[in-house]
């Protein structure tokens, strides 16, 4: 076996012990969570961040963040937005931020109105600071790594390198939720979201990680497999996190982890030549098949109610009148409350407010769309296009960012169904914006 492919080897099981450990022993959790923080904080110091190692440290902690909220890990619930955020000021003291990243600048801006009327319009009893930071720590984190990575060049190896990263923590949880839920047909007796197939925790953002990591590592498989070894072990790591996917029974993450992959192997075949193209035809069954075997592996293992979830049936086989699971009904009292503040909104976190004032019932936002709508009004949708509009932009600048869509996608659709609950849709966001090329130039050295 090659060097690379052991090296490749040690990092994979390394992260496989990990979950094992901590599934056995769960007070590891609290080390691991801390002490991720602190090893990354002194490699980037110690590096002094020049070959942008800040990245690669935000990619680690984003993907962690479910797995370590699951088993308890977390120092705080959101410390992995303030770690992105406090990473990337590290990176900006040693390189410095984008001066061209105005758009960002601007978004930033257009968040102060909403926070500002929050102080004066959330109920007296609401811990306010809590309320603030809760909805708007995801658009504050995004625009700060936007700043960092707008326009910024990297080479397609580093941003290989930094998806890496962000699919190792991906395998823990991988491996700590198949010892969670060893016998799967026990635990699944209906076509709602599993909490128990999800180590306990909100399937929503398991499978939104989730979904992500199954696109990472079929990525790789693309990209990256340097030997026939590393082509079967990502494709044995990539179906194995999609079945752990597709049994939390939330839907979101695992289409929008199928849609990145063929978003991405669309762009490549269009991109490659005649001999490309065939080699893509080859990969194109392959991930045909291997999803067609976890599907019918998946249908198996729960009585066919996978089926039934993805065709929004209960367990009986009745189609559900919600194919949101109620979400709709959110987003429409969202839109509501925009229509009757359309300059300003209502304050951030007031919405969930004016929503128990409304309706009686006590719900959070799963749409950031329609949240930024109500709680920022037209600053809001100006926010919006700022952030849907400027990745295309740049996609029409450099052609070759071919993951440029497959982000975009990502943060659009999860910040849909799931809003800006975790980090991963913001730092996600702002990797559009890198300008990726094949290989940067060489630095030419003074005389």
């Amino acid at each position: 076996m090659k060097k690379e492919d052991l090296n490749y080897l040690y990092l994979i099981g390394l992260h496989v012990i990990i979950g094992i450990l901590i599934f056995m022993m769960p007070f590891l959790s609290k080390i691991y969570g801390y002490g991720i923080y602190i090893f990354w904080l002194w490699y980037i110091i110690k590096s002094q961040n020049k070959n942008d190692e800040v990245l690669i440290a935000a990619a680690y902690i984003v993907g962690s963040e479910v797995f370590l909220r699951m088993t308890g890990g977390n120092p705080l619930y959101e410390i992995t937005k303030y770690g992105v955020i406090l990473f990337l000021f590290v990176g900006m003291y040693f390189s410095g931020f984008s001066k061209g990243a105005l758009p960002y600048w601007i978004f930033l801006i257009l968040l102060v109105p909403g926070v500002i009327i929050s102080t004066f319009v959330l109920d007296f009893d609401t811990n306010i600071r809590k309320a603030i930071a809760f909805n708007i720590s995801g658009p504050v984190c995004l625009a700060i790594a936007s700043l960092y990575t707008f326009r910024k060049k990297i080479a397609l190896v580093q941003m290989n390198t930094i998806l890496l990263s962000l699919g190792l923590p991906i395998i823990t949880c991988m491996v700590y939720l198949t010892l969670f839920t060893p016998n799967v047909r026990e635990v699944i007796t209906g076509t709602d979201s599993n909490f128990i197939t999800s180590g306990g925790y909100g399937p929503n953002q398991v499978a939104t990680i989730l979904g992500l990591g199954m696109f990472i590592f079929f990525s790789r498989i693309v990209l990256e497999s340097k030997s026939t070894f590393q082509v079967i072990l990502n494709l044995f790591i990539a179906v194995n996190i999609t079945y752990r996917g597709m049994l939390t029974f939330s839907r979101g993450g695992m289409i929008t982890g199928f849609l990145m992959i063929l978003l991405l192997l669309l762009f490549l075949y269009v991109k490659s030549n005649g001999n490309g193209k065939v080699k893509l035809n080859y990969i194109f069954v392959m991930i045909g098949l291997a999803m067609l075997c976890v599907w019918g592996y998946t249908s198996f293992q729960t009585g066919g109610l996978i089926n039934k979830r993805y065709a929004n049936q209960d367990a009986a086989g009745r189609v559900k009148e919600s194919s949101f699971t109620g979400r709709e009904e959110v987003a429409a009292n969202e839109i509501d409350i925009f229509l009757k503040n359309p300059i300003f909104g209502v304050g951030v976190g007031k919405g969930a407010e004016v929503r128990k004032e409304e309706t009686g019932i006590e719900v959070l936002s799963h749409d950031e769309i329609t949240r930024m709508l109500a709680e920022h009004g037209s600053l809001g949708i100006l926010g919006l296009m700022i952030l849907f509009f400027t990745p295309l932009f740049l996609y029409f600048e450099n052609k070759f960012n071919m993951f440029l869509l497959c982000f975009v996608c990502f943060w659009f659709l999860t910040v849909n169904h799931a809003a800006m609950r975790t980090a991963a849709p913001a730092f996600v966001y702002s990797l559009s914006l890198l300008n990726v090329q094949l290989v940067l130039p060489k630095k030419r050295v003074s005389p």
